[in-house]
């Protein structure tokens, strides 16, 4: 007899994270059903059952999530979403999920938080215990989200919790697509602050690891909140660098005071000028680390992709589906986000 395969229902299954995870999962042998209000528009679209939804509507949630075994919720309103839509989609929408899986009797839930819980701290590594002090309402509402996390523990439910470093990786555009479109047309890039500063991050594919370790091994074990991260990266203007010279054109990361450059865009984002926002020009002169350590030990968790090696295989993706991108925008991760006054602050570079 073949095996019955699980059924895994993902919120917010045509985003980046999305995607990423469904094709990870499928070749793990799973059956996958997908949550989004955007369509589940990839070539993978015969091989899962895509639901259009919105997490803010408990019923259809709930009806959706009927005969699933597991849950990863990835979905959320991104920093560039209005306030509004950022607390009912991360709070209420978390809720909604929690409040369905008990419905549906389903006992593990997967939670993708994020290292914005922290804030802009005064120290590195964070540890999962450090202070939560997030910027914006981004930050403040992924806190939120956690907090309906453990409330809903308390109900029997086992809920991972995993706080990602930014990560990248096929499909990843956003913030990202503006420095691979720089590189591609032969420009360097400007970094805040003297680019000396170590800024980890991730490649999707080892959030993938994580989250499929946090699906299989015991309760016992995952129920509880995880850093996940790459484990080796250098300094800001090296890891970027590395993109600059792939690109070929000899150009090079420039470096500007970080006090004066941040006031700047300050100022630029509040005449929607720029699409920065807080969190990434605040952190991006500082250093920004987590430590690992503990979903090593506990889940066994081993990253495969340095910061160079993400960045390299999210701009050889971008470079080879550009047909695609040029001409679209938006403000998810998925798409490019409009550069606004600095795609004319590119020529000087």
């Amino acid at each position: 007899m073949s095996k019955v395969k699980r059924k895994i229902f993902i919120t917010g299954g045509s985003g980046f994270l999305g995607i990423n995870l469904v094709r990870y999962l499928l070749a793990s042998g799973y059956e996958i059903i997908t949550y989004d209000l955007a369509p589940f528009d990839y070539p993978e679209k015969f091989q899962v059952r895509a639901i259009y939804g919105d997490i803010r509507n408990h019923k259809e949630l709930e009806r959706a999530m009927a005969g699933c075994d597991l849950i990863v919720h990835t979905a959320a309103a991104l920093p560039l979403y209005s306030k509004k839509d950022i607390f009912s989609t991360d709070v209420l929408g978390t809720r909604n999920v929690l409040s369905a899986a008990v419905k549906n009797k389903i006992k593990r839930v997967v939670m993708i938080s994020s290292t914005a819980v922290y804030g802009i701290p005064d120290h590195h590594p964070l540890v999962e215990n450090d202070k939560l002090v997030g910027v914006g309402p981004y930050g403040e509402a992924k806190i939120a989200a956690e907090k309906e996390c453990l409330k809903f523990r308390r109900r029997d439910l086992v809920i991972p919790i995993i706080r990602p470093k930014s990560f990248i990786g096929p499909e990843r555009l956003g913030v990202f697509a503006m420095f691979y479109d720089w590189a591609r047309s032969g420009h360097g890039f400007p970094l805040i602050g003297n680019g000396k500063n170590r800024y980890q991050l991730l490649d999707v594919e080892d959030l993938c690891q994580a989250i499929f370790l946090c699906l299989t091994l015991s309760s016992k074990k995952v129920d509880d909140t995880f850093n996940i991260a790459a484990e080796e990266f250098t300094t800001m203007r090296e890891d970027y660098q590395s993109v600059l010279d792939a690109a070929g054109f000899g150009k090079k990361i420039k470096t500007f005071p970080a006090r004066p450059m941040i006031l700047i865009l300050r100022f630029l984002e509040k005449l929607h000028l720029s699409p920065l926002y807080k969190w990434v020009y605040e952190t991006a002169a500082t250093d920004s680390s987590v430590s690992i350590n503990k979903a090593k030990k506990v889940l066994g968790f081993r990253p495969q992709f340095s910061n160079k090696n993400a960045l390299l295989r999210n701009y050889k993706w971008y470079l080879a589906n550009l047909n695609n991108i040029e001409g679209k925008s938006g403000v998810s991760h998925r798409a490019p986000w409009k550069q606004g006054i600095l795609a004319f602050v590119k020529k000087f570079f």
